[in-house]
């Protein structure tokens, strides 16, 4: 093998061996992870139509259960979600000046803001139980077409309790299937801010190996796109569960 052939086989250490180079990597992996993106939104298309479709049916419903969602709590995750991605997004840069030591900074607070998201929503999701702002079918629900089904606990400790009382029982099951939505959706949201999270702490043990730079930083950009789209479902939750009208 002559010297020119040989060196042509030489492949760079961030290219897998089934890529011609680095570029062709980087093609193939955007297409993958947009793909990936669409089969995402095409998920939670899904799930906004179901949605729709029990709002335009009760309208009234849906504007009555909201008043019972924390508007100010859910405006303040989606402050700290714009966050996590502008942070996200100068991490994608420093990795392509090769800057380690500012990509782990911008890493950490993405990773802190997802978790701060994530303790918002557990308290959200805490005083919901408490409360009785369930789904229907829950034990601890307040809004059953029975209520003699109502758990004695609610009953007592409930702030809903007498509302619940004055209301019929087909308007308390419609109102059950709005939290059932309400979960629905945000629950699905919470599990993807959590992969999220695994995904951030895998890209910051990679880059405390110094795995990331000029050449080498397609994890951290497909990561932050994953992480937009994240963000960008938040910004259609919030208005359509927390801002009805």
């Amino acid at each position: 093998m002559t010297e020119s052939s040989a060196t042509s086989h030489v492949h760079d250490e961030h290219v897998a061996h089934h890529f011609d180079d680095a570029a062709q990597q980087f093609e193939t992996g955007k297409l993958g992870i947009w793909t990936f993106l669409l089969t995402e939104v095409l998920f939670f298309s899904g799930l906004f139509v179901v949605y729709s479709t029990l709002r335009n049916n009760n309208p009234e419903v849906f504007a009555y259960a909201a008043q019972f969602l924390d508007t100010k709590l859910g405006f303040l995750n989606t402050c700290v979600l714009l966050l996590s991605s502008f942070t996200f997004a100068l991490g994608v840069r420093n990795a392509m000046l090769g800057q380690t030591k500012a990509l782990g900074i911008n890493l950490v607070i993405t990773f802190l803001c997802a978790a701060g998201f994530m303790g918002i929503k557990y308290q959200e999701y805490s005083h919901k139980y408490h409360e009785g702002l369930l789904w229907s079918g829950s034990e601890h629900s307040v809004f059953k077409a029975n209520l003699d089904d109502v758990h004695p606990e609610i009953r007592a400790h409930s702030s809903v309790w007498g509302d619940a009382q004055k209301l019929t029982p087909e308007f308390r099951h419609e109102i059950g299937q709005f939290f059932a939505i309400y979960f629905c959706l945000t629950g699905l949201h919470g599990i993807h801010v959590l992969l999220g999270m695994i995904l951030i702490a895998w890209l910051l043990m990679r880059n405390a190996r110094g795995d990331f730079g000029p050449n080498n930083f397609n994890a951290v950009d497909f990561g932050a796109l994953y992480w937009h789209l994240v963000d960008l479902i938040w910004i259609f939750l919030f208005p359509l569960l927390y801002l009805i009208a």
